[in-house]
Parts: C-alpha cells; sequence; structure tokens
C-alpha cells in the first residue's frame, strides 16, 4: 500500500476536495473521530478554528492510501494500515476523518489528522515523516504478501516514468498517456549527447524545441508547451549543461507560427476525426458508467437506509430486556442488570460487524461491475495514444520534407480522401466507361 503525506492548511479546500463526485464514482466518510462536528466540512473546520489559537500554518497532515491495483482490500486492512500510521508518525489520540473513494475500479482512503495538541497548543512535529511513511508501506506490502514495486525496496531502482498530477493533466491535454510521454522524453535525451542531437530526436516524434523567458521546452503540433526538466526527470541545472541556455532558439510564438503554416487542412483534418472518434467512444463509455454508478449509488443507499432501521429495531429490543423499577432495581443487586448488559454489547458489536461485512460485500461487487468498464475505457486511452503518438511522428515526417513533396502527398490524401467517399469507385475503374466521365 503506497502511503504520501503532507502537511497541510487550507481546510475547506481540501474538504471539497475530499467530498468532490465529479472525479470518484463513490465517496463516503468512513470516520470522525474527536470532533464535536457530524459532517466532514466542519469537522475540517474545527481543526483551524484551534489553529488560531498557534501560530502553525500547517495545521493539518493530509494521508492518502493506496493498494495495488485490483486488490480486494477490506475496509477494516484499511484501518489499521492508518492505526500502524498514526503511531509511527506519534498522532496517537488526534482528532482524524477518514475517507474512502472509489475511482477507475480501485477502491483508495484519504485520512486527515490534527497536528494541534490541544492540551499544550501547539503544533506536533513531524520529522522524516516521507522515511516513516515509507517504512509503514513497505511493512504493509510484506504483512499482505503484495509484490512490492521496485522503488520502494530501493528508492534509486524507482520508476522514473512516474509522474505528477500536474505532469498527468498535461498529458490529458494533449491526448497522451503521461507514462508512454515521459518514456518517449527520457529516451531522446539518453540517445542524445547536446542539443544538436536532442532536438532532431524530439523532431522525429513531433516535438519541437522553443525558448521561452526562461528556459528551453518543446512543443508539440497542438501548441501544447512541456517542461524539458520535468519531463526528463533531471533538475534545470543539469538540462541546461547539456542544452545550453537556448538563446539562438526559435522564440514559442515563432514555433507555434511554423507549424500552424506547414501543417495543411488535410493533416489537421486527420488530427480532428482521430479525436472525434476517441471522445465518441468516451463519451458512451462515460455514459455507460454514469447509468451503473447511479445504480449502485440507488443500491448503497437502500442498504444504508435497510440497515439503519433493523438497527433501531435490534437496540429496542436490547433495551426491553432491562427490567425498570423496582424490578431493575433488583436486577442491580443480583447483578442479572450486568450480565444482561454485557449480552446486549456482544450482540450489538456482532450486528455492527454484520452490517459492515454486509455494506464490503456490497462494495466489492460493486468494484468488480465496473472494472470491466475500467478496462475497457483504459484500452480505448491507449489505443488512441498510440494513434496521436503515430500522427505526431507523420507530421513530424511531413514537416521535413519540401515542398514538391509536400504537394505530391497533398494530391495523395486528397485522391484518398475521394476513394474513402466512394468506396466502390476503385472496383469500377476498368469494367465501367462510366466511371471516367
Amino acid at each position: 500500500m503506497i502511503l504520501k503525506g503532507s502537511q497541510r492548511g487550507g481546510s475547506q479546500q481540501l474538504a471539497a476536495h475530499l467530498l468532490k463526485t465529479m472525479e470518484n464514482e463513490h465517496v463516503a466518510v468512513h470516520e470522525l473521530r474527536g470532533f464535536l462536528s457530524s459532517d466532514l466540512k466542519s469537522a475540517l473546520h474545527e481543526i483551524y478554528a484551534v489553529s488560531r489559537g498557534t501560530r502553525a500554518k500547517q495545521f493539518m497532515f493530509s494521508l492518502s492510501l493506496n493498494p495495488p491495483a485490483y486488490e480486494s482490500v477490506p475496509a477494516g486492512d484499511f484501518e489499521a494500515a492508518i492505526e500502524a500510521t498514526e503511531i509511527k508518525l506519534g498522532l496517537q489520540g488526534q482528532p482524524r476523518a477518514v475517507v474512502f473513494h472509489e475511482k477507475d475500479g480501485r477502491r483508495h482512503a484519504h485520512v486527515v489528522w490534527s497536528r494541534i495538541d490541544a492540551a499544550r497548543m501547539k503544533a506536533i512535529n513531524l520529522p522524516h515523516f516521507k522515511l516513516k511513511l515509507r517504512d509503514v508501506s513497505r511493512q504493509l506490502y510484506m504483512q499482505h504478501g503484495w509484490q512490492m514495486p521496485r522503488g520502494l525496496v530501493n528508492s534509486k531502482e524507482r520508476d522514473p516514468t512516474n509522474y505528477t498530477r500536474a505532469e498527468w493533466e498535461q498529458a490529458k491535454r494533449g491526448k497522451h498517456d503521461p507514462r508512454a510521454l515521459k518514456a518517449m522524453f527520457q529516451e531522446c535525451w539518453a540517445i542524445s549527447d547536446s542539443r544538436k542531437a536532442f532536438a532532431p530526436a524530439l523532431q522525429l516524434r513531433g516535438y519541437y524545441l522553443a525558448k521561452s523567458e526562461k528556459r528551453i521546452v518543446a512543443m508539440d503540433f497542438r501548441g501544447e508547451v512541456y517542461s524539458i526538466p520535468k519531463w526528463v526527470g533531471l533538475k534545470a541545472k543539469e538540462v541546461r549543461g547539456k542544452l545550453g541556455d537556448g538563446k539562438d532558439l526559435p522564440t514559442l510564438e515563432a514555433v507555434q507560427h511554423t507549424i500552424a503554416a506547414r501543417m495543411t487542412d488535410m493533416l489537421r483534418q486527420h488530427v480532428a476525426t482521430a479525436d472525434a472518434a476517441y471522445e465518441k467512444k468516451a463519451a458512451a463509455i462515460a455514459a455507460r458508467k454514469t447509468r451503473i454508478v447511479d445504480q449502485q449509488r440507488k443500491e448503497r443507499a437502500e442498504l444504508e437506509t435497510r440497515q439503519q432501521q433493523r438497527w433501531a429495531k435490534e437496540t429496542a429490543d436490547r433495551a426491553s430486556r432491562l427490567n425498570k423499577g423496582f424490578r431493575g432495581i433488583w436486577d442491580r443487586l443480583i447483578g442479572k442488570h450486568a450480565r444482561q448488559t454485557r449480552e446486549n454489547e456482544r450482540e450489538a458489536l456482532q450486528a455492527l460487524q454484520r452490517d459492515r461485512k454486509e455494506k464490503g460485500t456490497l462494495i466489492e461487487r460493486h468494484l468488480a461491475e465496473r472494472q470491466s468498464l475500467h478496462l475497457l475505457a483504459k484500452q480505448s486511452r491507449a489505443a488512441h495514444c498510440r494513434e496521436t503518438a503515430e500522427l505526431h511522428r507523420d507530421i513530424a515526417d511531413y514537416m521535413k520534407m519540401g515542398s514538391a513533396e509536400r504537394l505530391k502527398l497533398r494530391e495523395q490524401f486528397r485522391e484518398a480522401s475521394r476513394d474513402q467517399g466512394n468506396p466502390t469507385k476503385g472496383q469500377r475503374h476498368k469494367d465501367d466507361p462510366e466511371w471516367s466521365r
């Protein structure tokens, strides 16, 4: 289970993010401990209110727990991981909120602790928390028998194509697979010993070096700008050592104008057609997912209502077993009241475990229902990313051609488009005299 944590402020922004249902298929507030409030926004605002008595700006510690893909992890295992993390960081007894998210067929959890020790009115120091989280993560992988990522075994062997959320969003705008895009930049960097080698390597894949205000960047045919250090995975100083300051490179505006001038309408149409086909397929998958998620939310709401009604009835039945008045006083004297109270508590615990098991079974079924759909969406996205990469290379090859070659290729595109518009035309070419007219 990968653990990622950070000290932060912004209680209301964090609450809004954790409750967001646009990106997550299901969101459930699992636990609120140590708060007067019964909802997440108010609970996190309590942390902020207490922090006002201190000088702490980062008054919360936020943690995400991500199990391996397609592993079935019950709520109890998440709770055990949270407890282990809490002890390791020294946050025992601090107010905390636990939220479960389900996204892309996977379930993960978020935990928010208050860093403010209310008794001393000081923020709890969390030295070396990243190293401590890594230790807990390793322990969880070994405990559950999951295959541990190489980067967790040895940080020097971590996957170089791992990407940040900002890189993922940029790749999404350019219709790319972020991991494949990062691998492409790193491959070009690895086979180049200077800017003279790096620039052609990028151009073969449809990307062009340019000079922004402060650094050298790459641009694709859509006009999306990529930071070389981020996508190569190096520091800006190391990149400058190989590429120089780039003062002689064209500006972003100049590269954009060059690409726009040399891309024909036919090439633009191919790009637009590929994007439209993908968007249509993605919209159909999204519509199916929406119908499934809506049905699952309805089933979960019905289960919660049934469990609440059953809990209320069982609670009333257990309470009715305790006598009142003089008979109740006599029961206390002979110990019957204490024995019945213990029996009620045992039954209540069993009922709670039963309800949690029912909910866990339903969640596992819902995850299984959505996994095939997420796999289809992933395959469709990967196919479009491959097609986009091929278009990048085709456009790069076209832009290297001379004007005569481009004119010839343009005619071939037009001829191919006419043939696609009339699929029987090629079959009538030799036999039908009317074809030439």
